[in-house]
């Protein structure tokens, strides 16, 4: 291993470190939005079949 991929490991594991929360907060958001969309898609699907 050289310096430089040291370095660039370091680097990724502080980046990790300090917005790894940040990223896991949006993936939940993310997928909890898509659920909503998924959620909606199926009570509009069950409406329209009723008419």
């Amino acid at each position: 291993m050289n310096l430089q991929l040291i370095g660039d490991l370091v680097t990724a594991a502080l980046v990790m470190r300090v917005f790894g929360g940040d990223v896991l907060a949006l993936l939940r958001r993310a997928a909890a939005a898509g659920v909503r969309v998924g959620i909606s898609e199926l009570h509009q699907g069950h409406r329209e079949g009723k008419r």
